[in-house]
Formats: C-alpha cells, sequence, structure tokens
C-alpha cells in the first residue's frame, strides 16, 4: 500500500517542531554572507562549460531572463550558498550575468521578464475558433478585416474578465 493510498500515512500536525534543528541546508549559517562572494561563485558556475550550455539553450528555447534568475536565487538559497537578504540583493546582479550571457550568445528577441510571454498566440486561436465555430453555423461571414476586429474584441474581452475563484477577493 502506497503512501496515497493510505490517508494516514502522512506525519502528524506538528512532527516538524519535534525534530532536531539543522536538518536541512537552509538551518544552518549560509556559505556566502557578502554580496560580491556569492555573485562572484554564481559566475563562476554560469561559466562552467555543462551550465554555460544549458542557460544558452534555456534563452533560445525563450524562457525568460528572470525565471533562469529565480531559479538560481531559490536553489542557492535551498543549497544553503546564502540567505534571503543576500539573495534579493543578488538578483538585480544575477539578471545582468544571464543577459550578458544572452548577449554574447547573439540570442534573437531574449526575453527578460517574465510579463514578456503574452498570450497573443492563445488569444488568435481563441479568435479563430470563435471564427471557425461561427462560419460553421453560418451565423455571420467574417471575412479577413473583420477578424483582426474581432481578435481585438476577444483581447478585450479577456483582459476585462474579472478573476474569480475562492481566493478572490469579494466585490460588493
Amino acid at each position: 500500500m502506497s503512501a496515497l493510498e493510505n490517508p494516514f500515512d502522512a506525519p502528524i500536525p506538528g512532527q516538524s517542531l519535534t525534530d532536531t534543528p539543522g536538518n536541512y541546508p537552509w538551518e544552518h549559517p549560509s556559505q556566502f554572507a557578502k554580496v560580491e562572494d556569492a555573485a562572484e561563485y554564481v559566475w563562476d558556475r554560469l561559466h562552467s562549460e555543462a551550465m554555460l550550455d544549458q542557460v544558452i539553450t534555456l534563452l533560445k528555447e525563450g524562457v525568460p531572463v528572470e525565471a533562469l534568475t529565480r531559479m538560481i536565487l531559490f536553489g542557492g538559497f535551498a543549497e544553503g550558498k546564502w540567505n534571503p537578504d543576500v539573495a534579493l540583493l543578488l538578483s538585480e546582479i544575477i539578471l545582468k550575468q544571464i543577459m550578458a550571457i544572452g548577449i554574447k550568445a547573439e540570442i534573437p528577441k531574449m526575453k527578460i521578464f517574465i510579463t514578456d510571454q503574452g498570450n497573443n498566440k492563445f488569444h488568435e486561436e481563441f479568435a479563430n475558433f470563435k471564427l471557425q465555430k461561427q462560419k460553421s453555423t453560418k451565423l455571420s461571414g467574417q471575412d479577413e478585416s473583420n477578424k483582426e476586429k474581432f481578435l481585438e474584441d476577444i483581447k478585450k474581452e479577456l483582459e476585462n474578465k474579472q478573476p474569480s475563484g475562492i481566493m478572490t477577493k469579494e466585490t460588493k
């Protein structure tokens, strides 16, 4: 019987409070207390042959620089390399280091921030779907010029949609 099958095969509430302190890397003093030392460590790691190849490949595939920066920062914290304060101070430095790698590798259309990933493809596919549905039911004969207007209307409709869910602030 696996843990998924047995609902009682789980830690009891408060069990983490009785564990011996120091079982995890982040429960110890961090390896780097100075931002400069941590930045140099990251720079050296980023320029190892294997890591450099991975970073360039990810950037070419459209992974934003910000996402890679966040992964490096969280990974370093989880490994006990730095504390959250040093991670916050490192964020801009690492972002620039990764951008420098992307520029040197001449990556076209490198995405910097996560918000750069628009849903244009989704909006276009959704508009095409609605357009095909309308054409198939012969409700309207939309031509190419109306297609763009229709696409813009769908985008506006989706942008104006209010968030919903159990964690959404209730509006009265």
